[in-house]
C-alpha cells in the first residue's frame, strides 16, 4: 500500500492542464476499470430498461400482421404486344419501376378503393383500435401542447355527408400509414401487408388490397388500350389523306417533266450511256486507222528499197494484198537467182545484169502498191475521225438533256420520299390500330397474386425478446451515459497514479476514513486518556475529534499508522543530512484533515522515542488546538511576538512525551503571514531545533491564505494532504505549480479520508489498489498486538 521509492529532488508541473498519454490511443485497462467503478450505475440502468420493457409489453395490445405476395409476371406480358400503352414497360426490372409500383400500392386512390370494398370507415375496430399506454401518453402530451398553443378550437358543425367524407378520408389516411408495401429482395415480387389488433381484419384487408391492386392494373390496361385505339383511329384518317395526296403529287411531277423511267433508269440517262459507249468505240477505231496510215505512209516516203524491205508488214484486221505478196515472192526469187549467177559467172555476167534490172522493176511495183495502200488507209482514217466528231456532238447534246432531267429528279425524289414515309407511317399506325382493337378485349393483367394472406396465429408485435433486448440495450446505453458523466465529473484524486501523473510528486500512501479498520485498536478496550487541559464545555464532537488525533497511538498496527510511517521514512531519506527536521503539513483546501495528519504523525514520532514538537501554525483557524482540547493563556503567537522560548508555551503529553505548541488567538489578527515569516519565528524554530529531532508544523491551507507560502522557506520539507475524492486535481496543480518555493519542498503527498472498500474500483489492473485486501491480515495482527 505504501510506496518507498523516493527521489532526492522532484518538481511539480506548472499550469492547470492535466497531462495526457501520447502513447496510449485506447487504454483498455482504464476502460475496464471505469466499467468496474460504474457497474452499479450500469446494472441499475439496465434493470430500469428491462422494467420499462416489461411495462411496455404489459400495456401494449398485440398486433397481428398478414402478408400477401404479388408477382410482376413478365411471361403474361408476352401474350400482348409490348407497344400497347400499359402501366408497365420493358424496364420493369429496374429499381425505379419497382418503386413506382410500390407507390401505386400506397396511393390514396387504391386505399380509397379498399376502404369502399371493406367498409372500413364504418368499422370501429379499424377506426378506433386499442392503444398502448405509451401511445395514450403521447396523445395526451400532444393535446396539452395544442391546448397551450391555442389550437384546440371546437370543430364547426358539419352535415352528415361531410361527416361521412371526413370519416372516409380518415380511414384512407390510416390505411396508408399502416399498409406494408416493399420489394422482396431483388426479385419482381412485391410484399403487401397490413397490421391490426384483429387478426381476421388484418388478413381480410391484405387480401382486399392485393385484389384491388391486380384489378387496378387490369383496369389501367383496358383504359390505356381504349384511349390508344381512339387516338389511332383519328390519326389514321389524317395519315390516309396525307399519303394519297403525296402519291398524286409524285405522279403529276413525273408527267410534267417527262421523267419516265425504264427498268428503274431515266430514258435520258440510258441514251447518254449508249452514246458514250459508241463514242469510246469510235475513238478506238480512229486511233487504229491513223496508226495504219502513218505506218504505210512512212514506208512509201522511204523509197522503193525500203518498200521492198517492209513489204511484209501485216494488218491484223485485213489480209495482206495478193499482188503485194506475189511481187514480194517474185522479188525474192529474182534476188536469189541473181546471187547464184553472180557467184558462178561474176557480177558482170549479162544474165546477172538482166536479173538486177528485173529486180529493180519489181521493187518499183512493190513501192507503188504500198503507196496505194497508204492512200486507202488515209481515207479510212478520215472517215473514222468524222464519225468520232459526230458522236462527240451527240454526247454533248445528251449530257445537257440528262443534267436537266437530274435536276428535276432531285425534287421528284424528295416527293417520292415524302410519299413513302407517309405510306409507311400509315401502314404502321394501321397495324397498331388493329392490334389495339384486338387487345382491348384481352382480360390479362401483368401482375398476379402468388400468395394470399392467411389469418396470422401469433402477434408480430410487440416481440418479447426484441423489446426486452432493446430495453436492456437502452438501459445500458443510459447507464453508459450516466457512467460517462460520472467519469467526466471525476476530477479528484483517487489513486497513487493520479498523484504521480497529475502532480509529478511522490505518493506516500492512503489514510483510511475513520470508522473502518483504522479504529480496530480503539475497539480493543483501551480507556481514553484524559485531555491535557480539558475544555470546560467538551461535547461528543470534541471527544471524537480528540480520538481522531490519537489513531496512531490507539491503533499502531493500522493502515493509517503505516502510511504515516511511510511519510516519516520519506522525510528521513530526503532530509537525511538534517539533524533536526522542520516538516510542514499543508493542504489546498480547509477540511482536508491536515490537522489530524499533523497530530497523528507527531504522536507516531513521539511514541517511537523521537523528540518531537508539534506546532499549530494555523493562526487564523487553530483547528489542531481545538481538536487536542487545549486551553491555554499563551501560545505560538505570544512566543513569537514576545521572543519566548518554546518551553514557555509548550504542553507535554504525559503518555508519549509529545510537546505541543498551541495557537491561542483571541480576537482578529490579520498579519499572520508576516508573523510566520518573521525573524522571531525563525529564532523560535532555531531554538527548538536544538531540542527536538522533528518539528511538525500544522500550516493553514494553501488556497485561501498565504500563510503557508510565507512559512515555506523556514521548513525543511512539506507534506501535502489531499482529501480523497473531494479536492479537484486542477486546483492542487494550480496551487502547487504557482509557488515554486512550496513545490520544491514537497516531500510527498498523502490521500486522506480514503474509503478503502471502494478504492480498489479506481485502481488499474495489476496496481497495488487491487490487492489492498491481501494486506488486511498484517494490519489486523498488528492492531491485536497493540491491544
Amino acid at each position: 500500500m505504501n510506496h518507498p521509492g523516493f527521489l532526492l529532488k522532484g518538481t511539480i508541473p506548472s499550469g492547470a492542464a492535466e497531462p495526457g498519454r501520447a502513447d496510449d490511443f485506447i487504454d483498455v485497462e482504464r476502460l475496464l476499470a471505469m466499467v468496474y467503478r460504474q457497474v452499479r450505475v450500469l446494472a441499475l440502468c439496465a434493470l430500469i430498461g428491462l422494467g420499462l420493457g416489461i411495462l411496455y409489453l404489459a400495456t401494449t395490445p398485440p398486433t397481428y400482421t398478414a402478408v400477401s405476395h404479388v408477382l410482376i409476371d413478365e411471361s403474361l406480358r408476352k401474350m400482348v404486344d409490348s407497344t400497347t400503352a400499359s402501366s408497365f414497360t420493358s424496364e420493369m426490372e429496374t429499381d425505379s419501376a419497382m418503386l413506382s409500383q410500390i407507390e401505386i400500392i400506397r396511393s390514396a386512390r387504391l386505399a380509397g378503393e379498399v376502404v369502399e370494398r371493406e367498409g372500413l370507415d364504418q368499422n370501429e375496430s379499424f377506426m378506433n383500435p386499442p392503444k398502448s399506454l405509451l401511445s395514450e401518453m403521447i396523445g395526451r402530451a400532444r393535446s396539452v401542447v395544442h391546448l397551450l398553443l391555442g389550437r384546440s378550437g371546437a370543430p364547426a358543425a358539419a352535415t352528415e355527408q361531410q361527416d361521412a367524407e371526413a370519416r372516409r378520408q380518415a380511414a384512407i389516411l390510416a390505411l396508408q400509414r399502416q399498409v406494408i408495401a416493399q420489394r422482396a429482395g431483388r426479385s419482381l415480387v412485391i410484399v403487401i401487408g397490413f397490421s391490426s389488433h384483429d387478426p381476421q381484419l388484418a388478413a381480410r384487408i391484405t387480401n382486399t388490397y392485393a385484389k384491388a391492386y391486380v384489378d387496378d392494373q387490369l383496369d389501367a390496361g383496358f383504359e390505356a388500350t381504349e384511349q390508344a385505339a381512339v387516338w389511332l383511329e383519328g390519326r389514321l384518317a389524317e395519315l390516309r389523306e396525307s399519303s394519297q395526296a403525296a402519291a398524286l403529287a409524285v405522279e403529276r411531277y413525273r408527267t410534267e417533266y417527262g421523267l419516265s423511267a425504264a427498268s428503274g433508269e431515266l430514258m435520258a440517262d440510258r441514251r447518254l450511256s449508249d452514246l458514250n459507249s459508241q463514242l469510246a468505240i469510235a475513238k478506238a477505231d480512229t486511233a487504229r486507222a491513223y496508226a495504219r496510215y502513218q505506218q504505210y505512209q512512212a514506208i512509201a516516203d522511204a523509197g522503193p528499197e525500203e518498200a521492198v524491205r517492209n513489204a511484209t508488214i501485216s494488218d491484223e484486221e485485213q489480209q495482206p494484198s495478193e499482188l503485194l505478196t506475189t511481187l514480194k515472192t517474185r522479188y525474192l526469187t529474182i534476188t536469189r537467182r541473181e546471187q547464184e549467177i553472180a557467184n558462178q559467172f561474176g557480177a558482170d555476167h549479162p544474165q546477172a545484169v538482166a536479173l538486177r534490172r528485173e529486180q529493180a522493176d519489181v521493187a518499183r511495183q512493190i513501192h507503188g502498191e504500198l503507196t496505194q495502200l497508204a492512200v486507202n488507209y488515209r481515207n479510212q482514217y478520215e472517215v473514222a475521225l468524222s464519225r468520232e466528231k459526230a458522236l462527240q456532238e451527240s454526247v454533248s447534246t445528251a449530257s445537257g438533256e440528262s443534267a436537266e432531267a437530274k435536276q428535276s429528279q432531285v425534287q421528284l425524289r424528295e416527293l417520292e420520299q415524302q410519299a413513302n414515309a407517309l405510306s409507311s407511317l400509315y401502314q404502321s399506325f394501321l397495324a397498331r390500330y388493329e392490334e389495339a382493337t384486338q387487345q382491348s378485349t384481352f382480360p390479362v393483367s401483368k401482375v398476379r397474386i402468388i400468395s394470399a394472406a392467411s389469418t396470422p396465429e401469433s402477434p408480430s408485435s410487440p416481440r418479447t425478446t426484441l423489446v426486452l433486448g432493446l430495453g436492456l440495450v437502452l438501459g445500458l446505453m443510459m447507464g453508459g451515459a450516466f457512467a460517462g458523466l460520472n467519469e467526466f465529473n471525476e476530477r479528484f484524486f483517487r489513486t497513487s497514479e493520479d498523484v504521480r501523473e497529475r502532480l509529478g510528486a511522490r505518493f506516500l500512501g492512503y489514510l483510511p476514513l475513520f470508522g473502518g479498520e483504522d479504529a480496530k485498536g480503539r475497539r480493543a478496550g483501551r480507556k481514553e486518556p484524559p485531555a491535557l487541559h480539558p475544555a470546560p464545555a467538551a461535547d461528543v464532537k470534541a471527544q471524537r475529534s480528540r480520538r481522531a488525533t490519537r489513531i496512531t497511538i490507539d491503533a499502531p498496527g493500522s493502515a493509517f499508522a503505516e502510511t504515516l510511517r511511510n511519510a516519516k521514512y520519506a522525510a528521513d531519506v530526503v532530509l537525511q543530512e538534517r539533524q533536526s527536521k522542520v516538516i510542514g503539513i499543508v493542504s489546498a483546501l480547509p477540511g482536508e484533515g491536515k490537522s489530524t495528519v499533523s497530530a497523528n504523525l507527531a504522536q507516531l514520532l513521539a511514541a517511537n522515542g523521537r523528540k518531537t514538537l508539534l506546532i499549530d501554525g494555523d493562526l487564523r483557524n487553530p483547528g489542531l488546538s481545538r481538536a487536542l482540547g487545549m486551553s491555554s493563556e499563551h501560545g505560538l503567537l505570544e512566543a513569537v511576538m514576545n521572543g519566548h522560548s518554546w518551553r514557555a508555551v509548550a504542553k507535554i503529553d504525559p503518555q508519549t512525551r509529545l510537546a505541543v505548541v498551541p495557537a491561542m488567538v483571541r480576537g482578529q489578527f490579520s498579519h499572520t503571514s508576516e508573523l510566520l515569516s518573521s525573524a522571531g519565528m525563525r529564532n523560535f524554530l532555531q531554538e527548538a531545533r536544538n531540542s527536538f529531532d522533528y518539528i511538525i508544523v500544522d500550516l493553514p491551507p494553501l488556497g485561501p491564505v498565504i500563510d503557508a507560502k510565507a512559512f515555506a522557506p523556514l521548513a525543511d520539507g512539506l507534506i501535502a494532504v489531499i482529501e480523497w475524492g473531494r479536492t479537484p486535481r486542477a486546483l492542487v496543480r494550480s496551487v502547487l505549480g504557482s509557488e515554486p518555493v512550496v513545490a520544491d519542498r514537497i516531500l510527498g503527498v498523502v490521500l486522506n479520508k480514503v474509503n478503502m472498500k471502494t478504492l480498489s474500483r479506481y485502481g488499474g489492473f495489476g496496481s497495488s489498489e487491487k490487492y489492498l485486501g491481501e494486506y488486511v491480515s498484517y494490519y489486523t495482527s498488528a492492531a491485536k498486538k497493540a491491544a
